[in-house]
């Protein structure tokens, strides 16, 4: 078993232990923030952990009312800005912990009396040592260079970090619910996905669309797919895929839809129509039992959480990293090796 299909494996258990290794670090952090009268987030990400960024930017605002914004990392490193981030919780997100960039925002913080924390799978990198509060991925060595079971286990802390900030009892108990439907989600997927791997073995570009807390899945799905099988791959909000990038689609071209129970399921399932009435091809993946039309569907465990696509956005980055998978076996594609990628980037 490659490594890749091993990490991917793994999320069930990386996800039943990354809530009990951040447990009392996201207390202790969320009493200083409120004890400081902290109500701004602003998250400083690069790839993946930007994606995982963007979902936290969603959940916390929703789950807590806390107003969170995207660091601009070039500004510091490259522009020599000295932004004031008092008054501000920063949040550096990093796999590695090595993203030179990202710890330049959090010296910059601090410089300013911010308060820090981290988001990273390396206890020892120097962004877990330069922060007030370190938060652990708690994944074990991931050696495939597309993230999987970090990327995952980054989105359990956001939602985490907003069921305590918001004391949301029903989110914590959702989450503790989701080793279970990764479980699940495994497998059966893998056997589902193996004939539409093969339908689009030849596929060379696509859409991947989501809207809200689906919207960070779907710009994730679409790098997984791209980066391990050098698939032309763009991930939008299906808001934004109104304005303009949806001439793209005509006869034949493919879209993936991530449509499932929510606030913006309405709009996912009217881009579906919408997308097919052209002539497009379209893979949806969802937990409503709907009619997709000439769709092919693919069904993710469903939540009871007053926002359900908190909870379906883990089984569905999930079955995007299983698709990207599987396009890598009938392309004949090793994952684990790229001859332009590394696992460890970084950027200043």
């Amino acid at each position: 078993m490659i490594n890749l299909e091993k990490e991917i494996r793994q999320q069930p258990e990386v996800l039943a232990g990354v809530g009990g290794a951040n447990a009392e670090r996201i207390k202790a952090l969320v009493a200083e923030a409120k004890k400081r009268g902290i109500r701004n987030v602003t998250f400083a990400a690069r790839g993946t952990s930007d994606h995982a960024a963007i979902y936290g930017q969603y959940l916390l605002a929703i789950a807590a009312g806390i107003p969170c914004g995207l660091a601009t990392p070039s500004a510091i490193s490259r522009y020599g800005a000295d932004i004031n981030y008092s008054g501000h919780l920063v949040i550096g997100v990093s796999q590695s912990g090595m993203a030179e960039d990202v710890l330049l925002v959090i010296e910059d913080a601090k410089r300013h009396g911010a308060l820090t924390a981290s988001v990273t799978n390396n206890e020892s990198s120097p962004l877990a040592k330069a922060v007030d509060f370190s938060l652990l991925c708690n994944a074990g060595p991931e050696t495939s260079i597309a993230a999987t079971k970090t990327f995952t286990s980054q989105l359990y802390i956001m939602a985490a970090l907003a069921a305590e900030w918001g004391g949301d009892a029903s989110l914590k108990k959702a989450l503790s619910a989701l080793p279970e439907k990764a479980a699940e989600v495994l497998r059966y997927m893998p056997d589902a996905l193996a004939p539409i791997a093969e339908k689009h073995k030849n596929l060379s570009a696509a859409s991947v669309l989501g809207r809200g807390l689906l919207y960070p899945i779907a710009l994730e799905g679409a790098l997984k797919i791209l980066e391990t099988n050098k698939i032309k791959m763009r991930g939008y909000a299906v808001s934004d895929f109104h304005h303009g990038p949806k001439a793209q689609i005509g006869k034949g071209d493919l879209a993936i839809i991530l449509a499932c129970d929510g606030k913006t399921y309405d709009d996912e399932k009217e881009i579906c129509r919408e997308l097919l009435s052209v002539g497009g091809e379209v893979i949806v993946i969802t937990d409503r039992k709907d009619d997709f039309g000439g769709a092919t569907v693919l069904t993710v465990p469903s939540s009871d959480y007053k926002y359900p696509d908190a909870i379906t956005a883990f089984c569905c980055a999930i079955t995007l990293q299983l698709l990207a998978l599987k396009l890598t076996e009938v392309r004949g594609i090793d994952p684990d090796a790229s001859e332009v990628l590394k696992k460890v980037t970084v950027t200043v």
